[in-house]
């Protein structure tokens, strides 16, 4: 059996384990991450409900509402963003991979909302590359900002 991958928020007081195996591994650039994190991208992975185990003894973790659909967990202590889950992939919850110390079981398998990149940032390598627009992110296309 494989260890479980462990985390926390920056100051500590959130902690989270998952239970291999994940469900996929993905560099994030759409606009709502670039702006939850501050960053070019977030690289998430993917973790069943059942697999997460959730440790926040002083009750920190606070969600905001980031789209009618869509959920971030951050913590109220430090501000660090964590999770992110929404009712369009039910039965999951995404975790910030930096967040996760050390290695984990599998690498990130693809740019997701590739088409919303920073042009300041060259995105390179060998990753699947997928767009708003397509197939495979059909199920997030309704996401729209909270009034």
């Amino acid at each position: 059996m494989l260890q479980p991958f462990k985390g926390s928020c920056l100051c500590g007081s959130v902690q989270f384990s998952v239970q291999p195996p994940s469900l996929f591994c993905c560099h994030c650039h759409c606009g709502y991450c670039r702006s939850a994190h501050g960053a070019a991208f977030v690289t998430w992975v993917g973790a069943a409900d059942d697999r997460f185990e959730l440790n926040d003894p002083d009750g920190r973790l606070l969600w905001y509402q980031s789209s009618k659909q869509s959920r971030r967990g951050f913590c109220t202590q430090c501000g660090t963003t964590l999770f992110f889950a929404s009712d369009l992939a039910p039965g999951e919850i995404h975790v910030a991979r930096a967040l996760i110390k050390g290695d984990i079981d599998r690498a990130p398998a693809a740019n997701v909302f590739h088409d919303q990149r920073v042009h300041w940032l060259e995105v390179t390598g060998d990753l699947a590359v997928y767009n708003s627009d397509g197939p495979e992110l059909a199920h997030y296309q309704s996401v729209k900002p909270t009034d």
